[in-house]
Formats: structure tokens, C-alpha cells, sequence
């Protein structure tokens, strides 16, 4: 496993517990020193799970799994035919284009998390689902520490006090939890999504659906398909009134790999009132609100408007479970067993992808020298002198 070196990344891709699930498939886990520091996993938490920990970790290494993607002198350490496993954006404003060739020349196998398809089989690697779960949740509690008020309804002998207002966009899995949280805190909630399915798993989380009078959106993959700019302005004209409503605004529409649709300008949120709080969870992809910025709390009009930076790895702990996790199970699936145990064999087992299979085969950017996945091979096409 390799050590986390991006500022702010505090999760890490294995975590001690799940040591034990790699072991039994026949491989070494070895690790980086302090690999584990930013979800407080200590070197001998590692070595007691079965690992060894070694500063020469990729050297040598068969799988490199990591949360974010490599840095370039890392991925210089490893041997030709090394497989790494970790998020490796290839599209959108994050892309990682230069490394990607770097892989595909260094004759490295990669394949990106993000890529996994959306399909049943593959549920238990989705670590976008999981990691979005994470982001739901903490962008509610951020909503509420910032929120000068309660969220549930208070009746006292000294009055009462009335919840709060809380207005969620989108209903993606970090919408949904996020609803789950600011109602299970108290608050009335109302949310809206584009696509028609969503209104049905809003009332069964215990808020309102917000129903325009527009079409709906169903993409793919369970996605939202992108609206022209006139159906956009449309759709930004009927929320303001629920925004400027709103104690809370919680945005969270984002595709992986593509610019955040922008659903809130400068204008709505000023109409909200003073003490208002606004939490853009996709300002790391562009923003779902105008004028949010990255990691930073930034006054529009009479709110404050958080903007989300990596926010699964404000919450490292889980995070990390659920990500190594969906690593372990991909991982398996990437694994083949050489024989059964019987005729005297040690039913031992052997790293080899089947790329037939269409989950190895969505989630594979590079092999063998080649770009296989092929929106990013015309990308870096494109970017070519």
C-alpha cells in the first residue's frame, strides 16, 4: 500500500482490519512507513494484521492500491506489468492526463475506481457510492455546526422554537444521506432532483420533493443526462423561492468527470436570509453554487457558503473502511485461482485480470502500454503537440 502524498488526502487504501482478506488470497501486503497516519492506523497496527511494513513497498510490488493516484516519481518506482488500484480522474477539470501516459509508457496496468461500472456485480466495489455516502453525511453536520440555530422543533415552557429549514439538490447517494441526517437531526427538508425516480426515494428518506413543472433528466448509470442552458435558467427560477426559504441549502449534483452544473447563482443565495447557511459539496469539481470556493467559508449577500474540498477525507476513519473495502473486493475479482488444493496443489492463487470481464475491462485505463479506455485515449489525442 502506498503512502497518501497529496495535501489534505488523510484516507488510506487498506486499512489493518481487512490485512487478513489480501493475506488469505495468497498475496504480501506490504506497506509503506506511516502509511496509515491520516486515519490514525499506526505501522504496528499493519504489522500485527500480517503486514510488513518496508520504505521500498513498490519497488518490487505486483498491486499498488492507493486512494489517490500516484504521484509521478512514485509511479517511476514500479516495475513494468505492476497493477495499481486507486481513483485516477480522466476526465473534468481534475484530469490526470500526464500520468496517465506515464502509466501507459512505463507499461503499467491501471485501473480507476471512478470507472468501476455501475452495475449490480460490481456494488461492492463502487467506491463512488461509498464515498459519496461519507460526503452526505458530513456536509449535513457541516450544515448544521454552522447553522445558528437548532434544527428540530423545540416546545419549551419558555416557547417555541420551530425547526429549521433545510433545502437538499440532488438525490444522488450523498443527497439522500444527507436528507437521512438533516431530518434525523430535525429539520424540514425539501429536495429536488432532475430525475423522476428521485422523487420517490426523497419521500421514503422523510422530506418533500420540490416538484417543478419541467421534464426530467434520466441518464445513465443512474446519473442525470445534462440540460440545455434554457431548461437550466427555467429550473433556477423556480427554486429560488424554496432557496430563499431555506435556513439550509445543501447542493451535492455532480458526475464524475465532468464540470459541476451550476444550479444556484450569486443572485438566489442573496435572497436568503441573514444567518442563512449554504453547503456546496461539489466546489471541488466546479460548484453547484456560484462563487463557491474549495475548502474556504466565503459570504454571499446574508449567508455563508461552504465549499466542499475532498470531503470523505474529513472523515477518514470511515472513509477508509468503506474504500479499502470496495478495494478488497475488486482486488478478489482481479485475483485467479491457480489450482483447488487437490492432487497435493496449494490452492494458492495469482494476480491476473480478466479483461474480458466488463467490470475489469470499464475500470481499466492503461495495459500493456496501450490506453484502453477510450474517451481518455482520444483526450490525451487531442492534447498531443
Amino acid at each position: 500500500m502506498a503512502r497518501e502524498t497529496r495535501d489534505g488526502e488523510t484516507r488510506v487504501a487498506m486499512v489493518p482490519e481487512l490485512v487478513g482478506r489480501l493475506t488469505a488470497l495468497g498475496y504480501e501486503v506490504v506497506v509503506e512507513p506511516d502509511a496509515g497516519r491520516g486515519a490514525l492506523h499506526t505501522d504496528d497496527d499493519y504489522v500485527a494484521a500480517g503486514a510488513t511494513v518496508d520504505p521500498a513497498a513498490l519497488d518490487d510490488a505486483d498491486l499498488v492500491v492507493s486512494v489517490q493516484p500516484l504521484a509521478t516519481h512514485a509511479a517511476r518506482r514500479l516495475r513494468r506489468g505492476t497493477t495499481t488500484v486507486s481513483f485516477l480522474p480522466v476526465g473534468g477539470p481534475s484530469a490526470e492526463l500526464g500520468l496517465v501516459a506515464d502509466l501507459r509508457d512505463l507499461g503499467v496496468t491501471s485501473l480507476a475506481m471512478e470507472l468501476v461500472p455501475r452495475i449490480s456485480r460490481a456494488q461492492s466495489m463502487d467506491a463512488l457510492s461509498s464515498q459519496s455516502l461519507v460526503s452526505g453525511y458530513r456536509c449535513a453536520i457541516v450544515a448544521a455546526g454552522l447553522l445558528r440555530r437548532f434544527l428540530p422543533l423545540n416546545m419549551t415552557a419558555a416557547g417555541t422554537v420551530q425547526p429549521a429549514d433545510v433545502v437538499v439538490l440532488g438525490a444522488g447517494v450523498a443527497g439522500l444521506q444527507a436528507i437521512a441526517t438533516t431530518k434525523r437531526l430535525g429539520a424540514v427538508v425539501r429536495a429536488y432532483d432532475v430525475r423522476a425516480a428521485a422523487a420517490e426515494e426523497i419521500r421514503s428518506m422523510g422530506a418533500k420533493a420540490i416538484e417543478l413543472d419541467l421534464e426530467t433528466l434520466e441518464g445513465a448509470g443512474g446519473y442525470a443526462r445534462e440540460m440545455t442552458e434554457e431548461r437550466a435558467a427555467r429550473q433556477r427560477e423556480l427554486l429560488t423561492p424554496y432557496i430563499a426559504a431555506a435556513d439550509a441549502l445543501i447542493t451535492t449534483a455532480a458526475v464524475p468527470g465532468r464540470q459541476a452544473p451550476v444550479l444556484v447563482t450569486a443572485a438566489m443565495v442573496e435572497q436568503m436570509r441573514p444567518g442563512s447557511v449554504v453547503v456546496d459539496l461539489a466546489a471541488d469539481s466546479g460548484g453547484n453554487v456560484e462563487g463557491s470556493v474549495p475548502g474556504e467559508v466565503v459570504r454571499i449577500g446574508n449567508a455563508q457558503v461552504w465549499g466542499g474540498r475532498n470531503v470523505p477525507a474529513q472523515m477518514p476513519g470511515p472513509a477508509s473502511r468503506l474504500y479499502a473495502q470496495n478495494v478488497v473486493n475488486l482486488v478478489a475479482l482481479l485475483t485467479r485461482a491457480t489450482d483447488d488444493g487437490r492432487d497435493g496443489g496449494d490452492g494458492g492463487h495469482t494476480l491476473d485480470p480478466d479483461f474480458d470481464d466488463e467490470i475489469v475491462a470499464g475500470a481499466c485505463v492503461t495495459h500493456d502500454g496501450v490506453v484502453r479506455h477510450e474517451p481518455t485515449r482520444l483526450a490525451l489525442e487531442g492534447s498531443a503537440p
